[in-house]
């Protein structure tokens, strides 16, 4: 799974994002069609906390002396997130620290009382400005005011200022809001999670298996349980993947087949030629040799043939340990040459778990597609180092390499890059698909790499026989 970009993330971020666009849908609806202020809506506990201070503001004013005002209102300062200031119903200030209005927020306060000893009026709503450099929000509340108990009231109004709306719990109390988004979020969590851990499951098992069969591993394991578009899918890789193994196993069965019974005639062809050798005039013996140079080269591609059969097809091999130095001597003994410098690194005491014979072949191949392709270019090295869990065997040469495009291709059966086409310089290209198959029948992998600023790297991959 790449990082960043999960499925379940995508589907749980729509769902969250499904939930905000119903969300503002509807304030909007309520905004247009039910003609609902929202943002009184939001401040309406704050209002109300502003006029229960503001009465209780007023109602100490008569038990406290004119000239103590000042503070009584700083004392609320100290307790409120606001400043206070008192001014009388004709805009004069009565209390607080020398302040300027702001020209509407005086507009809005301005309206006319009735005395009361008149019908009741209904008292106005707090009257909320704001204003920029710096930024702050001034709210005018309508109390009376008693200079003494007894005395007939004047009308006034207590002026609140603050720095902020939003970030401040006294007018904005976000604990409920927050409360009410977790509550969604996990609302959301218990509908959509199990849905997305079932669908990003069986995904991830059926990428696994694609993975397997696009590697050569057709017998894989695929949910069966699903009876929607995934459970089909599910059942058409397994399909695919059966039809498949049938036609590679049977294509591996044709490929040995055939070059079994190519054995036969080619080993009386041999024969054959062998008694005309003898028979032959002298004169007709370079036609015979010739012969014999195409037969040999149909046998070496029979036994290539045979030899990539017998690894495609070999199941249940035994998996011993293998002393990779003892292995490269005896390849080197039968592939080196006096004309090609090899240079070894390999400690004595390195082991892989690998069958001997197919480790030896691999080995065999590459450091022959050494010699013939690089043998003159520089010295060949063969090393092995132990990483813990595996280890790792390499065989470099200084020739001229291959471009980026086919260090992978070379691994496929009878494929030969362009410099490696002709008779002289290439076999049948079942060499290094050999060692891969050889390879990966004991458990490791190999891989092909350029070296700089030339030649090439075959690296293989195997099991530490103490991992």
């Amino acid at each position: 799974m790449k990082t960043g970009a999960s499925l379940t993330v995508k589907i749980l971020l729509l769902a969250f994002l499904n939930v905000v666009l119903l969300g503002l849908v509807f304030l909007l609806f309520a905004r247009v069609q039910l003609r609902v202020d929202l943002s009184s809506f939001l401040l309406t506990p704050a209002r109300d906390r502003m006029l229960s201070v503001s009465r209780l503001i007023g109602l100490q004013l008569p038990d406290t002396p004119r000239k103590d005002w000042g503070d009584l209102l700083r004392q609320y300062s100290v307790t409120y997130p606001a400043n206070f200031f008192l001014f009388d119903d004709d805009g004069n200030q009565l209390a607080g620290d020398a302040v300027t209005l702001p020209l509407n927020l005086v507009r809005a306060f301005h309206h006319p009382h009735n005395s009361l000893s008149g019908p009741p009026v209904r008292q106005p709503p707090p009257a909320l400005v704001r204003t920029a450099n710096p930024t702050e929000y001034w709210v005018a509340i309508h109390i009376p005011i008693w200079a003494a108990r007894g005395q007939e009231p004047i009308h006034g109004d207590l002026i609140w200022r603050f720095p902020s709306l939003w970030l401040n719990p006294f007018f904005f109390d976000y604990k409920p809001w927050v409360a009410v988004v977790l509550a969604v979020v996990l609302i959301s969590v218990a509908c959509w999670l199990p849905l997305i851990r079932g669908l990003t499951r069986s995904i991830t098992q059926l990428t696994r298996a694609t993975g397997q069969i696009a590697e050569g591993h057709f017998e894989v394991a695929l949910p069966s349980n699903r009876r929607d578009e995934l459970g089909r899918l599910s059942d058409s890789i397994h399909t695919m993947a059966q039809r498949l193994s049938g036609y590679v196993h049977g294509q591996k069965r044709f490929l040995g087949d055939i070059a079994h019974e190519l054995c036969s005639p080619l080993a009386r062809i041999q024969l054959a030629l062998g008694i005309l050798e003898q028979r032959a005039r002298t004169n007709q013996l370079e036609y015979v040799a010739d012969v014999q140079a195409e037969v040999e080269h149909m046998s070496g591609l029979i036994n290539e043939l045979l030899a990539f059969s017998k690894t495609q097809m070999s199941t249940g091999l035994e998996i011993s340990k293998v002393n990779v130095a003892d292995t490269v001597r005896r390849v080197l003994e039968r592939e080196g040459s006096d004309e090609t410098q090899i240079e070894t690194h390999v400690g004595d005491d390195i082991e892989v778990l690998a069958h001997p014979d197919y480790l030896f072949r691999s080995l065999a191949n590459l450091v022959r597609n050494a010699v013939r392709y690089a043998g003159s270019a520089g010295p060949i090295l063969i090393s092995a180092d132990n990483g813990g869990e595996e280890v790792r065997i390499r065989v470099a040469d200084n020739g001229p390499g291959l471009p980026d495009d086919e260090l992978e291709n070379v691994f496929k059966p009878f494929y030969r890059p362009e410099f490696a086409r002709q008779r002289e310089t290439g076999g049948a290209g079942l060499g290094l698909a050999i060692v891969r198959s050889c390879i990966e029948s004991c458990g490791g992998s190999v891989e092909c790499l350029k070296r700089l600023p030339k030649g090439l790297q075959v690296e293989i991959r195997l099991p530490a026989a103490g991992a």
